[in-house]
């Protein structure tokens, strides 16, 4: 069999990417949930990686890792869920209750960055953590957790783009097929692009890290705490071309979604602010060279 004919075959054999037959998983007794253990995973994860990023630059230890967690990410999926309702009222209005149905999916990811680093940043701080080397130390442990978690998208048949005919289209069962589309038809996996787009951005991040700590004067970009600059403008670049492919109901003004004006507002923000410190920083650091 020759490469091309080869190729065909597992185009046709994988011809597209199949949902699972259930939310939940079964582990011998056990029933979960696989949208909350996806979620889970993916705070151990950003755990641990944090935490080894601060034991290996001696700003802390895996216990102040774990400690920060502890509060932060309650406080993040808090946030997360009041960004979604607060932002998609109309869905909730009346039946009250289903607001804490977290477990059928429903987080707004920019309230969960909100409290989620705002409450971190506190324990941080009582714990005598820099503030600047915590941020640098978080940035890509959150990515990391947002591609884990994007998974339990998957298993909730969420959040999928619009129709394709790819090779990697998503296939939905009829109960989740959004009305005017025929059984069978394939969407545009967005929950995978975002979380490969995601673990990118993570081995990004960490590579600028890298770099950054082995010269003996960082650029001024990259000093403690900038770090996690980078990530919510390469975060909210990835989410904005993501964002244009779904088809999920979302309040829009201007031809755009809300999460893509949230994605503009951030980013230009983010950028901004990066470049207006980093030539404050150069003039200080020229008006504070000695003379020749």
């Amino acid at each position: 069999m020759t490469f091309f004919a080869t190729a065909g075959f597992a185009v046709n054999v994988i011809a597209s990417i199949p949902s699972p037959s259930s939310g939940s998983l079964e582990l011998g007794p056990l029933r979960l949930n696989a949208y909350g253990l996806m979620i889970a995973l993916g705070a151990i994860a950003a755990t641990w990686l944090m935490g080894r990023r601060l034991e290996s630059r001696g700003w802390g230890t895996r216990d102040d890792a774990s400690s920060i967690a502890i509060w932060a990410v309650p406080a993040g999926v808090v946030g997360a869920r009041m960004y979604h309702v607060i932002t998609d009222w109309e869905r909730f209005n009346g039946r009250f209750v289903d607001v804490f149905k977290i477990w059928k999916g429903g987080l707004g990811i920019w309230g969960g960055i909100a409290l989620g680093v705002a409450v971190g940043l506190y324990v941080a701080r009582r714990r005598g953590l820099s503030v600047s080397n915590t941020l640098t130390a978080v940035a890509p442990a959150l990515p990391l957790a947002q591609a884990i978690g994007r998974i339990g998208n998957w298993f909730n048949q969420e959040l999928f783009g619009r129709a394709t005919t790819l090779p990697w289209g998503l296939e939905i069962d009829d109960k989740h097929l959004p009305r005017g589309y025929e059984s069978g038809t394939l969407f545009h996996p967005t929950f995978l692009y975002e979380a490969i787009g995601n673990l990118v951005l993570c081995v990004v991040l960490l590579r600028l890290d890298r770099r950054a700590s082995l010269r003996a004067e960082p650029p001024a970009m990259l000093r403690p705490g900038r770090l996690f600059l980078f990530y919510t403008a390469g975060y909210t670049l990835l989410r904005f071309f993501v964002e244009e492919l779904r088809i999920d109901p979302a309040k829009s003004a201007g031809g755009l979604r809300l999460n893509q004006w949230t994605s503009i507002v951030v980013f230009v923000a983010s950028v901004t602010w990066l470049v207006i410190d980093s030539r404050r920083v150069s003039a200080k650091q020229v008006a504070q060279a000695p003379p020749e």
